[in-house]
């Protein structure tokens, strides 16, 4: 081949390429199977050629916007009542089709490995749900769809999301996120519309991990989480020769003992509990600040939602007393992303684990992370699943496997706060004391239909007088408000309930949703 022929193939491969990336894209959001939110102005957007016309059509609404200087485009789809299934076009210089669309309710999900366990434990030894065989079986609901976004950490924010929608079947739902289906399948019951589930969730990821890097830099507070990741990033990146190829040789050996163990055992899925290597960058490290948010949750912003739910918490207990500002930044943080307004923020407080606690009162780093998330109330429009009790007779379980009560009681929770259902959404909330005597008496709002103690007695309650030594007391019930002594305590000044990591909790209402932990002191 001649030069002149050379530079002419040269000239038609660029020229293609050029072509190839002017064309219209949308963000990886908009693809077949999506829920689109209801009865709210609905952003699209995506990419394509400098000043190029981009035309979206959908269910008799069109709109022509023409892109900026950087090829981006963006239109906002007026309200849209829940249905479908549609077509959305999106066409310019090329056109495409976003086939059966649905237009409902859609929730984001994140958090860590609580959030992130699916139903089935399929892809994942320790996943799986109670009755989980059954649970597949029946997971007919075509109109719920669920986007699962790919674990991709990054350094600086990304435009596009990895991953695709599904729709929820038995073929499909085994690897959906348990909690974000349960929740789903819930408000699909009550409110019969389509229910879209965007879950972008991590396991062992701390909560700063899905924070802005701007927004964690506007809290003095939380400067030395960020100071230890880039102390951190700075010493990889002077050794990153060296620790990439030791961390390459050992992945090499990794996969080859593990095809070794899975073709002695006939099994694909033998020795899957030997863990792989961990790179070494600390770009992938979910601990580390801002770099989920990156990756995970800036590109999803601005997809219209309803509202959040969360569930995460035990990777924070080196922060625990740092975390109830972290989830304050994190709740603003997404709220300002979004500009949605306060939209709805639902948690799961952290679920008992580990031995039975015999101590009245202990104290410990999960402790207070859980009087946190208490505290982390007081944000507007937040409410709160207890799981105070969910491990049942698990409870060395990090990952409780009744998903299905987690679901149910943010589905509450949704039911009441934001559909408007005149239904009690909380448990019992310890509200102020009252000295009588030597007895201490307490008062509850989210008494609901009455209180309730497990099994008949009252357990769990812990009472001191003056010397601040808490022992076992005892507790009735008294009409709305809860009366506790104790023979050892003549003069009592505080009581505490469930004050240990696993507790002998026992109240809550007749509506079935369990009291957090609380105290009346604050020593």
């Amino acid at each position: 081949m001649n030069k002149l022929s050379r530079l002419f193939c040269l000239s038609v491969a660029m020229t293609a390429a050029i072509w190839a990336k002017a064309e219209v894209k949308p963000s990886t959001l908009f693809c077949d199977h999506m829920v689109l939110q209801r009865d709210v102005l609905i952003p699209v957007w995506g990419t394509a050629k400098a000043g190029e016309k981009v035309t979206v059509k959908f269910n008799k609404s069109e709109q022509t916007v023409t892109t900026d200087a950087s090829g981006k485009w963006m239109i906002r789809l007026p309200k849209q009542k829940a249905g479908g299934p549609f077509t959305m076009s999106i066409k310019g210089t090329n056109a495409v089709t976003v086939n059966d669309v649905y237009v409902g309710e859609v929730w984001l999900c994140s958090g860590q490995s609580n959030m992130d366990m699916t139903v089935a434990k399929d892809d994942r030894y320790w996943c799986g749900v109670l009755n989980e065989a059954e649970e597949v079986a029946n997971a007919n609901y075509p109109t719920i769809r669920v986007f699962d976004v790919d674990y991709t950490p990054k350094q600086t924010p990304q435009v596009n999301a990895s991953g695709k929608w599904e729709v929820c079947s038995p073929k499909t739902v085994g690897h959906f996120s348990a909690v974000a289906y349960f929740f789903a399948r819930e408000i699909s019951k009550k409110l019969h519309v389509p229910i879209g589930m965007v879950t972008s969730a991590f396991g062992a990821s701390t909560a700063e991990t899905w924070i802005s890097k701007e927004s964690l830099e506007s809290h003095p507070n939380l400067k030395p989480l960020l100071d230890a990741y880039h102390d951190k990033l700075n010493k990889f990146v002077a050794d990153s020769a060296n620790l990439m190829s030791k961390y390459r040789a050992e992945l090499a050996q990794y996969q080859g003992d593990l095809a070794a163990a899975q073709a002695a055992a006939g099994d694909v899925t033998a020795a899957k509990k030997v863990k792989a290597p961990r790179n070494p960058s600390p770009i992938v490290d979910q601990h580390n600040p801002y770099v989920c948010y990156n990756g995970m949750i800036a590109p999803l912003v601005p997809y219209a939602i309803r509202g959040a739910l969360w569930y995460q918490g035990e990777s924070n207990g080196p922060s625990s007393n740092l975390y109830r500002e972290i989830m304050e930044t994190l709740v603003a943080d997404w709220r300002k992303s979004w500009g949605e307004g306060n939209f709805p923020f639902l948690y799961v407080q952290l679920a008992n684990y580990g031995a039975p606690v015999t101590e009245p009162v202990k104290n410990d780093i999960m402790m207070t992370v859980r009087e946190a998330q208490v505290k982390n109330l007081s944000i507007p429009n937040t409410a709160m699943a207890v799981a105070i009790e969910n491990a049942g007779n698990d409870p060395k379980n990090i990952h409780p496997k009744n998903k299905q009560a987690i679901g149910y009681r943010l589905g509450v929770a949704a039911r009441a706060k934001v559909y408007g259902e005149k239904i009690e959404y909380s448990g019992p909330m310890y509200k102020s004391y009252k000295v009588e005597g030597d007895k201490i008496r307490l008062f509850f709002d989210h008494v609901g239909g009455g209180l309730v103690a497990k099994d008949g007695k009252l357990t769990g309650f812990a009472i001191c007088g003056e010397d601040k030594k808490f022992v076992w007391a005892e507790a009735k019930i008294e009409g709305k408000t809860i009366v506790v002594s104790s023979p050892e305590v003549k003069k009592p000044i505080a009581v505490r309930y469930a004050w240990s990591v696993n507790p002998p909790a026992s109240l809550s209402n007749k509506d079935g949703l369990w009291s957090p932990n609380f105290r009346t002191d604050n020593f």
